[in-house]
């Protein structure tokens, strides 16, 4: 002990690093902290990165990419429970495929057998339980000699093939259903082995696309969750790629601008490549698949490690200048501001980790592995840059520059014009803030099943075909059950109710077809009215005794279950369009409106279920929980700024600048048209845990200054033009780091680079313009303050 105390001594490090922590911090922690940077230490340092290193190669983590619909679900939701029991007694409500096979005439004989060839090979796929389509659908008629089946589209000759055409086309059942209207696609709906995974749908899926090949078609459309799966992964590998590299580009740009020596880029680039090596490995350890929101990892941790970075080059080139030995240098500079840097990276950590209280697996996973990824590369610059700096010199003899100069005179003249415009400030912030507020008031919860891509996407315009000509591509779904007073849900009363429903479904939904117990009695009308389709209705009670007795028959033939065993509960299945999650919640509201209002509750019970309804609640649930979040990284930064001054007064003052940026973003979301959902939401409390770094700094030198004696308006100065240069080109790099994630595809990673770089911006101004005049404001407390605080 005496050994350390007397190097730590010989050092001069004690006092300046004793202002970073109360008496009550034990001595060998302060000791072992200021002994990690000497030689010796740091050289043990690359030693055991280099052993890290070595393991990770002989035993590479296995890198693989998922995108799972279902991780979007809220977990803790009664509705997901309630899902899972319809999806046992049912089926999962999205694992088909629509298939829109195109020819100016579908009646073209040619076609027909193409048609039907395509659909016998497509039912022959392994992983395909069943395919449906136009060419399957029969006539029947009932009539005293039996029940006489007939396909509705014969085209064994011309004249059965012309009396098929005027009678599919003539009927509104059929059109916008199986074929399109104008009869020129027919749709195959092919239904896939249950919740298939992702690699076995890919399979799947180039099997169908390997088919498809075999035919001339003339237009060919497909959506459904093998697709759609597959596509995001294939550009979520793309932009991984692509973001990765352009990282790297960022920072030798910035690096190389700001520091002007190839020795400070050569040096980051090695820290942050193994940070980020570290970082993307830990998930992959725990068999966490990179997935959409992994896409923006590589970004956000490169540009956090070089914020970091950027702090460490400047404090040891200051030393340098100072003619200070490159050993003295490397000592000081880590030993001054490690606390105050891995303070920031916690409090990023942090913001990120909020996101494990939500209930969302995605957003719970990559909040979780990627504050852990912020934590491993401080740990990671800690570990190794001291080492290769010892290892790499400076080239040259490094000396003040005239752009040094230059920043310290622009700084003293902002923080003069700071003390002349207090009011100015004041009243801009307050005008500006009482804006965003009201334009909080106006933003809208509103998200789509395909959000993350650009509306101009070809998966996006294909499954708008759908929606477009065939009455819808997203699932819809109703779990019904029979009331207390009915005996089974195909009671006349019960299904008299149903058929109200049902009606009112598909003209407030505007959906496709129906799928339900209805439509089977529906059916067997017609059938018992000679193939009418005008009988194709509910009939009344006398005619639904005479079809009694082909009721049960009528259900076990159907290739869809949608009555349980015991006739009890059921199933309404239809499709409708992706109007996004606020017309839909505004359609169930209407939806309950109606239930309570035309529905007897004794007869019949409705509850809306299937993954497009998760999806939707999904938006509206994290943009809630995203409180939640917020308001524990308001609690850690408050906890944080009290430890420094023990005082619950300049934790709130702290906190002011680190909301206003947060509020700002929903004045920017206002006037950009950008709505509150899955995607969004989250960006408030990654925003504020980034953020809140400059302020964090700010804090910590005003600390420093204060506990050396200055008079608190003397150390706010020293602090504003010592930490001012350093928070603008931190802030100037995150932003840029960020923005560069506006070209991306995918709607997350979009509107994280726009938004957060914008509220980056946003804090930059609050730090250095409102930050010190509440501050000014609050002398006669840090002079309070500061006998309290002084070693």
């Amino acid at each position: 002990m005496q050994q350390v105390r007397k190097s730590f001594k010989n050092r001069k490090c004690e006092k300046d690093f004793r202002i970073l922590f109360p008496k009550q911090f034990p001595n060998f922690a302060v000791y072992f902290l200021i002994m990690m940077f000497i030689k010796k230490q740091s050289y043990f340092g690359l030693l055991i990165a280099s052993i890290i290193l070595l393991m990770m190669a002989i035993f590479p983590p296995k890198v693989f990419f998922d995108y799972d619909f279902e991780s979007f679900f809220p977990q803790d939701d009664a509705d997901l429970a309630f899902y899972q029991e319809f999806r046992e007694e049912f089926e999962n409500d999205n694992d088909y495929l629509l298939i829109a096979l195109g020819h100016k005439d579908v009646f073209d004989a040619g076609f027909l057998e193409d048609f039907q060839s395509f659909k016998s090979q497509l039912g022959e796929l392994e992983q395909i339980e069943r395919v449906y389509s136009l060419l399957d659908v029969e006539d029947v008629v009932i009539n005293p000699f039996g029940i006489q089946r007939k396909k509705l589209l014969d085209w064994s000759d011309e004249g059965s093939l012309e009396q098929s055409k005027r009678k599919i086309l003539g009927s509104e059942r059929w059109k916008g259903n199986l074929i399109s209207a104008n009869g020129d696609f027919l749709l195959l709906i092919a239904h896939n082995q249950q919740q298939i995974s992702k690699e076995v749908g890919d399979v799947l899926y180039g099997q169908i696309v390997e088919l498809l090949e075999g035919y001339d078609f003339e237009k060919v459309y497909t959506a459904g969750k093998i697709k759609a799966q597959g596509e995001f992964v294939r550009l979520m590998q793309e932009e991984f790629s692509f973001f990765l590299g352009i990282s790297f580009v960022l920072i030798i740009l910035i690096l190389f601008l700001i520091f002007r020596s190839w020795w400070t880029v050569l040096t980051a680039m090695l820290v942050i490549a193994i940070a980020l090596i570290w970082s993307l490995a830990l998930g992959l350890y725990f068999g966490k698949a990179l997935d959409v929101m992994s896409v923006m990892q590589p970004t956000i941790l490169s540009i956090i490690a070089l914020a970091a970075l950027v702090h460490y080059f400047n404090h040891y080139l200051n030393y340098l200048r100072h003619d200070y030995s490159k050993d003295e240098a490397i000592q000081k500079s880590f030993s001054e501001i490690t606390i105050a840097v891995f303070l920031t990276c916690m409090t990023t950590s942090l913001g990120f980790m909020s996101l494990y209280f939500t209930s969302v697996p995605t957003l719970k996973f990559f909040g979780l592995y990627t504050g852990l990824g912020v934590l491993i590369v401080f740990f990671a610059i800690v570990l190794i840059t001291p080492g290769l700096l010892y290892l790499i010199p400076p080239l040259g003899k490094v000396q003040e520059s005239d752009q040094a100069a230059f920043w310290r005179k622009s700084m003293r003249i902002g923080f003069l014009g700071i003390i002349k415009r207090q009011q100015l400030i004041i009243w801009f912030f307050t005008v500006t803030s009482l804006f965003s507020v009201w334009a909080l008031t106006g933003l809208k919860v509103n998200g789509y099943i395909l959000d993350n891509l650009p509306r101009e996407h070809e998966l996006i315009r294909e499954f708008s075909f759908f929606d477009r000509e065939f009455g819808g591509s997203k699932p819809l779904e109703f779990w019904i059950e029979k009331g207390p007073q009915a005996g089974s849900l195909i009671e006349w009363d019960v299904l008299r109710e149903l058929d109200k429903l049902e009606e009112f479904i598909h003209s407030s939904f505007e959906t496709g077809p129906i799928i339900s117990p209805v439509a089977v009695v529906k059916s067997l009308n017609q059938a018992l009215n000679s193939g009418n389709g005008k009988a194709f209705v509910m009939p009344s009670q006398g005619q639904w005794k005479r079809m009694e007795p082909y009721l049960e028959r009528a259900y076990q033939e159907l290739p869809t279950k949608i009555l349980s065993d015991d006739q009890k509960s059921a199933r309404i299945s239809t499709r409708m369009e992706d109007i996004g999650s606020l017309r839909s919640v505004a359609l169930k509201n209407h939806l309950d409106q109606f239930l309570e209002q035309e529905i007897d509750p004794d007869l019949l019970k409705v509850s809306i279920t299937g993954t497009s309804h998760l999806i939707d609640i999904s938006h509206e649930s994290v943009s809630r929980q995203m409180m939640k979040g917020l308001v524990v990284a308001f609690l850690i930064v408050a906890i944080i700024a009290g430890f420094l001054f023990r005082s619950w007064r300049i934790a709130v003052i702290v906190l002011i600048p680190n909301i206003i940026p947060l509020l700002w973003m929903c004045g920017l979301m206002w006037l950009l048209g950008i709505e509150l959902k899955l995607t969004t939401a989250i960006l408030f409390t990654v925003a504020f845990g980034i953020a809140v770094d400059d302020s964090i700094h700010f804090m910590s030198k005003l600390r420093i200054e204060l506990d050396k004696g200055r008079k608190w308006l003397y150390a706010l100065k020293r602090t504003f033009i010592d930490t001012g240069k350093a928070i603008i080109l931190t802030t100037l790099i995150l932003s840029a780091g960020f923005a560069v994630l506006i070209f991306s595809q995918f709607g997350v990673t979009f509107y994280a680079g726009l938004l957060i770089s914008t509220a980056l911006v946003f804090a930059l101004m609050a730090d250095l313009l409102l930050l010190p005049v509440l501050l000014i404001r609050l002398g006669k407390i840090w002079e309070k303050k500061k006998p309290k605080t002084n070693h």
